[in-house]
């Protein structure tokens, strides 16, 4: 039987995380093992992993903003980040490869959603391919408009989604 554990992310975490990372995101889009502990350390109610039989098998990461400028990259490493602020900003939803297709991407967007919701956040705002637009679509988001920013190279596009009130 595959036991499935949603817990926040503790820094002993930051290794297993960014070799997912580094495994599902290609050259300059994956984040260095220097953000994702930063970011776990900065705010660990935002960074979410998912263990599968006890090990960590994908995670999403975020920040939260007041006003959200996804095209700043300054936010990627924190700056700006108010934990008490509305909007949060997912900077990644990864699943290892090996455990890819088995839906968990979906529970993983479910649980946190969840979450941001019992913490009263207003909206959830994130960046993707536009491969990946329809996933999301999916997951409850609306398609927003295409970036400006120019992380890794290529387009990127604005999704959001509004949160009900807690």
């Amino acid at each position: 039987m595959t036991i499935r554990r949603f817990r926040n992310a503790v820094p002993t975490d930051a290794s297993r995380c960014f070799d997912i990372e580094a495994a599902a995101y290609g050259g300059e889009e994956a984040a260095t093992f220097e953000k994702i502990a930063r970011r776990i350390g900065a705010y660990p109610q935002g960074f979410l992993v998912l263990e599968v039989d006890a090990t960590i098998a994908g995670f999403i990461n975020s920040g939260c903003a007041h006003d959200v400028e996804m095209s700043d990259d300054d936010f990627k490493e924190l700056i700006g980040h108010d934990p008490a602020a509305a909007h949060v900003v997912i900077m990644s939803v990864v699943v290892d490869p090996v455990f890819q297709g088995r839906g968990l991407s979906g529970a993983l967007m479910d649980e946190f959603v969840k979450r941001m919701i019992s913490l009263g956040k207003k909206s959830i705002h994130l960046m993707c391919r536009e491969h990946h637009v329809p996933l999301y679509e999916r997951f409850g988001f609306c398609y927003a408009k295409p970036s400006a920013s120019e992380h890794g190279g290529g387009q990127w596009h604005e999704m959001m989604r509004d949160l009900p009130n807690a």
